[in-house]
């Protein structure tokens, strides 16, 4: 029940799915909710059902759309440099937006989309807004991953897939393998700056039936599956209202308010991999993401 009233949170890829349900939470816990999202139209028609949906409620916050797409870096800088104009303080950042097991494809900055996508544009937003964040304490991040992350490791050695024969699966697992280690070296890179009162979250959603997985049911050709998932699924996979619920725990819940770094599912802390623990792995990430990403290896997003 606790409300946001005077915070500022902002969402990528709102405009559906568990990132509008996450929006329409905060707005009606009188969040101020930036709806960072690739289809600007999109977002807006999302903010006006939101706030029809709403109009009988009262305290409700704000909501504002800006442009992000996340497989463009200049996308990512245009979007950070139009929140920080406009907003003197970030108090919650959810990076929710994702693509799911696409067919191959490099972005405009030549790397692969999942990649990119899932994380690039992530960490990259993450450390532009870093610095309001740290004066906006206390502030959360949140880090949508998935339990598709323990599929495979992350291959140092070829993260662009330029040698590899590409895996839809194992791009998408490296992306969110990604997620959870940025979660975790964020956390102590926050520690290591005596930064207090921002925390860093990872989770597992659930299996939800949203747009993200439309890639996939295509790709599984034993007999009988689109039966199974047309007929079947629905018993197990989450709907949106569900699959929001860990996210916004994170995001508000008093429980986790001293937890760090750390992965949730169901709105509890379990185990990640054990490549996602590693530190090492963690580390490495981190330093090549700032050469991707075009930053300078000594980029120090924590000084304010």
């Amino acid at each position: 029940m606790r409300g946001l009233a005077g915070k500022v949170a902002v969402v990528t890829g709102a405009n559906t799915g568990i990132g509008k349900i996450t929006a329409k939470d905060f707005y009606q816990r009188s969040a101020r909710v930036i709806l960072a999202c690739r289809d600007l139209e999109k977002a807006k028609t999302t903010i006006f059902t939101i706030q029809q949906q709403c109009e009988s409620k009262e305290n409700l916050g704000e909501l504002e759309a800006v442009q992000l797409d996340l497989s463009s870096l200049q996308s990512v800088r245009e979007c950070a440099k139009t929140i920080l104009d406009k907003e003197k303080q970030i108090n919650i950042l959810i990076n929710n937006a994702g693509v799911m097991m696409c067919p191959f494809s490099r972005t405009e900055d030549g790397y692969e989309t999942q990649f990119a996508t899932n994380h690039l544009g992530h960490f990259l937003l993450t450390v532009l807004l870093m610095p309001r964040i740290i004066k906006s304490t206390p502030a959360r991040i949140i880090n949508v991953s998935s339990s598709a992350h323990s599929f495979s490791s992350i291959d140092f050695s070829d993260i662009n897939w330029e040698k590899r024969n590409y895996s839809p699966m194992g791009a998408y697992s490296q992306s969110k393998l990604s997620n959870i280690l940025f979660t975790k070296e964020l956390a102590t890179r926050l520690k290591e700056n005596n930064i207090q009162g921002v925390n860093t979250y990872s989770l597992h959603p659930g299996i939800i039936k949203t747009n993200l997985g439309r890639h996939v049911v295509k790709r599984i050709y034993f007999p009988g599956i689109h039966w199974l998932w047309r007929n079947v699924a629905h018993y197990f996979i989450k709907n949106p209202e569900q699959g929001a619920q860990t996210q916004i725990y994170c995001a508000v819940h008093e429980n986790c308010a001293n937890e760090t770094g750390l992965y949730y599912s169901n709105c509890k802390v379990i185990e990640p991999s054990t490549d996602a623990k590693n530190e090492q792995f963690a580390k490495q990430l981190w330093e090549i993401s700032l050469k991707m990403v075009g930053l300078e290896e000594n980029f120090n997003p924590f000084n304010t």
